[in-house]
C-alpha cells in the first residue's frame, strides 16, 4: 500500500498547486489518478491472500449524492445534462479517493507521515503565498500567462479559497503540539511548520477565512479543556505561537494587511450582493424541492432567477449550503444532513476514546479543521474547488479513523502477541 499512499499525498499536492485544480485539464488530471489509484489498489487487493476491506462510514452520504446525480441523468431530472455528467465524475473522483484513504492510512507510523505531510504542505504553498504577496501582483507563480483579475494568493486564485486551504491544513500542526502529539526534539520544526501558516491566513485578509481560524482556535480549547494533556505549558505554547505569527505578520506589512482587511477591494463580493445570490439559489431550491435542479447545473439555471442582474455570471453563490439545496433538493440536503451527523458522532466517539498523544491530537486537529472551513462555507464555496474538497474529505476521514494506541502500547500489544503466537501447540 507504500505507492497508494505515495499517490494520494502526490494527488492532494498536484491539486493544491494546479490552481486549486479548478481548469478542466487539471480536473480531468485528478479524476484519471483517483480512477488509476483505485485500480492500483483493486490489483493489490487481487493478489494478496488475505485481502482486507476497510469502510469508512462517510462513504455512504457522499455515494448518495452520486447516486442522486445518476438518477437526475438517467430520468431527465437535470436542466443541463452535460454539466450534470460533468459534476458525476468529479463526485466519483471525491468518492474513489475517501474509499483509498481508508485502505491505505490506519497504522500510526502511515497516520504520521500524512500528518507531516500535511503540515509541509501548508507550509510550503503558505510561504509561496506570502512571497507573491509581496513581489508578484496579480500573477501566480510570478508569470504573466497566470495574470488573474481577481486577488490571487499563493496558487489559488481567490484569497478566500487560499484561507480555506489553510484552514484545512494548519490545525492539524496546532493540534499536535497541543495535545503532545509530536516528540520533544520535532517541536521547533512543528512550530515553524505552524507559524508561517498562521501569518499567510492573516496577510490573505480573508474575512472569514480569519473568523474561520478563530473558531478553529476556540473548538481547540473546548476540545482540550477537560484533557489532562492541556497542561499551562502547552497553553502558553499555543499563545507565543499566535504571537510569533502576528509578529511576522507586523514584521513584513501589516499596513497593508490592515488596509485589505478594513476595507472592500474592487474584487470582493458585496453583503448586498451576496444576500441576492442566496435568494436566487434559494428560488430555485423552492422550485425544484425535492431533487433540484440537477447537480452541476446552477451556473445555467441561475440566471432566470436572478433577482437583481448585474450583467456578471454566477457560477457560484458564495454559500455551499443553499447552493447544494438548489443542485440536489432535500434529497441532497438528507444526504448532507447525514454526512455531517456521523462524521461529528464518529469524531466525539473517536476523540474520547482511549489512545496516544499523536491520535489524539490528530482526530483533534481533523476536528477543527472540518469545523472552520464548514463555518467559511456559509460565506464561500470553497467545496466547490477541487483541491479544497479533496483536503476537507480527507479531514473528515481523519475525524472518523479508528483511533491508534500510543507507540509503547502498541510496542507491548505486538510483543504479547508474538509470545501467544508462539507458545501455541504445534500439531
Amino acid at each position: 500500500m507504500r505507492a497508494l499512499r505515495i499517490g494520494l499525498c502526490l494527488l492532494f499536492a498536484f491539486c493544491v498547486l494546479a490552481l486549486g485544480a479548478v481548469e478542466v485539464w487539471s480536473i480531468s488530471i485528478m479524476e484519471i489518478s483517483a480512477a488509476a489509484l483505485f485500480l492500483w489498489w483493486a490489483v493489490v487487493i487481487y493478489r494478496n491472500p488475505d485481502p482486507r476491506i476497510y469502510w469508512n462510514p462517510l462513504t455512504a452520504p457522499v455515494l448518495g449524492l452520486w447516486v442522486i446525480g445518476l438518477f437526475q441523468l438517467v430520468l431527465h431530472g437535470t436542466a443541463y445534462p452535460y454539466l450534470t455528467r460533468v459534476m458525476l465524475l468529479k463526485v466519483a473522483a471525491y468518492l474513489l479517493v475517501l474509499f483509498l484513504l481508508a485502505q491505505a492510512f490506519r497504522e500510526r507510523k502511515d497516520l504520521q507521515r500524512l500528518a507531516w505531510f500535511v503540515m509541509a504542505l501548508g507550509f510550503v504553498v503558505s510561504l509561496v503565498g506570502i512571497a507573491q504577496y509581496f513581489t508578484a501582483g496579480p500573477e501566480i507563480y510570478w508569470m504573466s500567462d497566470l495574470k488573474v483579475n481577481a486577488e490571487p494568493f499563493g496558487p489559488y486564485v481567490n484569497r478566500n479559497h487560499f484561507a480555506g486551504f489553510v484552514e484545512l491544513t494548519l490545525p492539524t500542526g496546532i493540534a499536535l503540539l497541543a495535545f503532545r502529539g509530536v516528540k520533544r526534539d520535532l517541536i521547533p520544526l512543528a512550530t515553524l511548520l505552524t507559524v508561517v501558516p498562521v501569518s499567510a491566513i492573516l496577510l490573505s485578509a480573508s474575512r472569514a477565512g480569519i473568523i474561520g481560524f478563530v473558531v478553529e482556535l476556540a473548538v481547540l480549547v473546548l476540545l482540550a479543556r477537560n484533557r489532562k494533556a492541556w497542561e499551562g505549558k502547552r497553553a502558553a505554547g499555543i499563545v507565543i505561537l499566535a504571537l510569533a505569527a502576528f509578529a511576522i505578520v507586523a514584521w513584513v506589512g501589516a499596513g497593508r494587511t490592515v488596509e485589505r482587511f478594513s476595507g472592500l477591494t474592487v474584487h470582493d463580493v458585496l453583503l448586498g450582493r451576496r444576500i441576492t445570490m442566496f435568494q436566487g439559489a434559494a428560488r430555485i431550491f423552492r422550485h425544484y424541492p425535492i431533487k433540484g435542479c440537477g447537480l452541476g447545473t446552477l451556473v445555467d439555471v441561475f440566471p432566470a432567477y436572478e433577482p437583481a442582474y448585474d450583467g456578471k455570471l454566477i457560477d457560484h453563490v458564495h454559500d455551499d449550503y443553499i447552493e447544494g439545496l438548489a443542485e440536489t433538493g432535500l434529497l441532497g440536503g438528507l444526504c448532507g444532513i447525514l454526512f455531517l451527523y456521523t462524521m461529528y458522532r464518529e469524531g466525539r466517539k473517536n476523540f474520547t476514546a482511549d489512545q496516544g498523544h499523536f491520535s489524539r491530537g490528530l482526530h483533534a486537529g481533523a476536528i477543527m479543521a472540518v469545523s472552520g472551513l464548514l463555518l467559511h462555507s456559509f460565506a464561500d464555496f470553497n467545496l466547490q474547488i477541487p483541491a479544497n474538497a479533496l483536503l476537507f474529505l480527507m479531514q473528515a476521514y481523519l475525524v472518523t479513523a479508528p483511533p491508534v494506541a500510543a507507540e509503547a502500547a502498541a510496542q507491548r500489544i505486538r510483543r504479547r502477541a508474538t509470545r501467544d503466537s508462539a507458545a501455541e501447540p504445534q500439531e
